[in-house]
């Protein structure tokens, strides 16, 4: 009899997102980013609020993606199950409770996108290391550098508007990778 070892997180093979999965996502993270940087010329009230809509549909509809993908791609499934409800509930949350969201997020949202950087982050990183290429790479690096910051800082004042800031930059860069990246997956 032979002994077998477990896959390491490496050696696992895994399928590639759907092309226009990754599409979806990037397209929704330009949108969310473009507006978080250049939304400015409507009323900072109605913005900050606007951003907070986005953002808890943005994490609502991430963490149906995350939980989707977990049907199609069984490796790390426990992972994705994770990230995926996280991101059900922190995107339901900022549904239910705009305002309480609104004011409680130099503190608690900050902490929350926090850990969730930090965990999209180590996900990303393992995929890159699987086969998922170079973009899945950069923003593994940049989320949990993005985690971190906000970690590290949460206390800070004026944190809020450097999250905004962040999150934004983040969102935009990210959106325009995973766009490259679907069209680059498609096949013909």
């Amino acid at each position: 009899m032979t002994a077998t070892t477990a896959p390491s997180a490496t050696s696992m093979e895994t399928k590639p997102r759907p092309w226009w999965l990754m599409l979806i996502n990037g397209i929704l993270a330009v949108i969310v980013g473009a507006v978080m940087l250049w939304g400015t010329l409507m009323n900072k009230v109605d913005l900050y609020f606007l951003l907070i809509w986005f953002l808890g549909f943005w994490w609502l509809i991430r963490g149906i993606f995350e939980i989707v993908y977990m049907f199609i791609d069984h490796t790390a499934w426990g992972w994705k199950l994770f990230m995926g409800i996280v991101s059900i509930l922190a995107g339901s949350y900022i549904l239910m409770y705009p305002v309480v969201s609104a004011l409680a997020l130099p503190k608690i949202f900050v902490w929350v996108l926090g850990f969730w950087g930090l965990m999209e982050g180590i996900i990303l990183l393992i995929m890159a290391f699987k086969g998922g290429g170079w973009g899945a790479g950069i923003l593994g690096a940049l989320a949990i550098i993005f985690g971190f910051v906000l970690l590290a800082n949460a206390y800070v004042a004026g944190m809020g508007l450097a999250f905004l800031w962040t999150a934004s930059l983040f969102a935009l860069v990210g959106g325009v990778i995973l766009i490259v990246r679907a069209f680059q997956a498609r096949t013909p």
